[in-house]
């Protein structure tokens, strides 16, 4: 087991060597949040410190981050499906399944952790015990500051995580402490701000403030004897952690560039000097103003000329700032009504398609390996515990009692199913459906469950 030293300084390592990635989460985070201006600052004056476009970023990432969300289906076999006992075994343990997810409001946790799948590149987990109800809950990480090690088998050894954090939100969370975190933060110069440092391996669950003298706010030895946190990683060339986004920033902010330069342009065509003729003794200026010349029409305001091309490139930064993010156009309505056909919208949306289906293979692995410790837990910390739990299976309500060491029996695998109508949206996974059920391909009942 790691003393507090050496995972400080096992923290310390990490944000070293992850630094890079570190930044570019930043950088991103700073897009996200209309902040661009703070990644290039140069580019923004006081007059215009803000983008003047939608954040195309943000709206592709949450739009994307939607579709991905939903839950896929969990269940439970038996290694013997002919005999009923193995069957009514195999239910029960889907139903407790599915108790995990419901209790930990995954469906909700999902809209955030598809958003940090595709911001950041990965989504950490992690299962932690509600003793207050005995049961196991799934929390999903935000990964900005988490720095997991993972073995050559894709398994995770241990998850650090470090959180920005005040000393008075501290004090409020950790009251026991609050006495040794407000007073030496009174004195102690420079940032309000303390670094949160929370280490999980297969022997402890840890958290310290390395400001304050490395006081342990929580160690907690690890019941089961193995990582309880498990990662998803988009996948990327090099195996580090790679947004979505990371590559089109500068776009974006080409595109706010573009924005402020044409507004520019407007001022000073609108706000161009005025020629005169020699003649005009007096310039007068305002709405129904009048000037006497004996050459009218030589009464102007100077031209601007602008290039043709100036408005065009607006148009060429946001199809590659499109082909960047592979956000579809179709996505944001923007459909042209000769290609409404069937494979003319599949066509457009193939790439939108491939990296649902992509992220989804991701989330199923991570889920099932979730789950999984779920069962381990429940059965080795709650095992002598009996519990209630209800629930809805196929609409119909039902109520169950289970004993964790009687029902699991060292069972711990589920299969975790997106279906074949992942990827798409919910009216082409309608029509796909009706079409298979009208050529006998799949049952009714499957179209229901579907």
């Amino acid at each position: 087991m790691l003393t507090v030293k050496e995972v400080a300084a096992k923290a310390s390592r990490l944000q070293t060597r992850y630094a890079a990635r570190d930044q570019r989460m930043r950088d991103v985070l700073s897009v996200r949040q209309g902040d661009i201006s703070k990644v290039y600052p140069a580019m923004f004056s006081e007059e215009y410190p803000k983008p003047l476009v939608a954040n195309f970023v943000d709206v592709a990432a949450r739009d994307l981050a939607e579709v991905m969300a939903p839950l896929p289906a969990f269940e439970c076999s038996a290694t013997n499906m002919v005999s009923d006992s193995a069957r009514k075994t195999a239910d029960t343990r889907t139903r407790i399944a599915n108790y995990f997810v419901t209790s930990s409001d995954l469906q909700i946790q999902m809209y955030s952790g598809a958003d940090w799948f595709n911001t950041y590149g990965m989504l950490p987990g992690i299962v932690e015990m509600d003793y207050e109800t005995n049961n196991p809950r799934i929390r999903l990480l935000n990964p900005f500051g988490v720095y997991p090690e993972i073995d050559r088998f894709g398994r995770t050894i241990s998850l650090t995580q470090i959180i920005a954090s005040d000393a008075e939100t501290m004090a409020a969370q950790f009251p026991e402490f609050a006495d040794q975190i407000i007073s030496r933060n009174s004195m102690t110069p420079g940032s309000p701000y303390l670094s949160v440092i929370r280490y999980h391996d297969k022997d402890q669950d840890l958290i310290f403030l390395p400001e304050r003298n490395n006081l342990v706010l929580a160690n907690t030895p690890n019941p089961v004897g193995k990582c309880l946190a498990r990662v998803a990683l988009r996948a990327s060339l090099d195996g580090e952690a790679r947004g979505q986004f990371d590559d089109v920033l500068a776009v974006q902010l080409a595109r706010a560039r573009f924005a402020v330069l044409q507004i520019q342009a407007a001022e000073k065509s609108i706000q161009a000097p005025i020629a005169i003729p020699q003649d005009v003794q007096e310039l007068a200026l305002g709405p129904d103003s009048i000037m006497r010349s004996a050459n009218p029409q030589a009464i102007r305001r100077v031209p601007l000329e602008l290039p043709a091309g100036v408005f065009t490139e607006s148009g060429v930064l946001e199809r590659e700032l499109r082909l960047g993010a592979r956000y579809p156009e179709v996505r944001s309505g923007n459909l042209d009504a000769s290609i409404i056909t069937g494979r003319g919208v599949q066509a457009l949306q193939a790439g939108f398609d491939t990296q649902v289906r992509a992220a989804q293979a991701q989330f199923a692995r991570l889920f099932g390996d979730l789950v999984s410790v779920c069962f381990e837990v429940d059965e080795k910390v709650f095992g002598s515990i009996t519990k209630t739990i209800k629930g809805q299976e196929d609409g119909t309500p039902y109520s169950m009692k289970y004993i964790p060491s009687r029902d699991i029996k060292g069972e711990y695998g589920v299969d975790v199913r997106y279906g074949i109508m992942s990827g798409m949206d919910p009216n082409r996974a309608i029509i796909a459906l009706l079409q298979m059920r009208s050529d006998k391909l799949v049952s009714r009942d499957y179209v229901r469950r579907e």
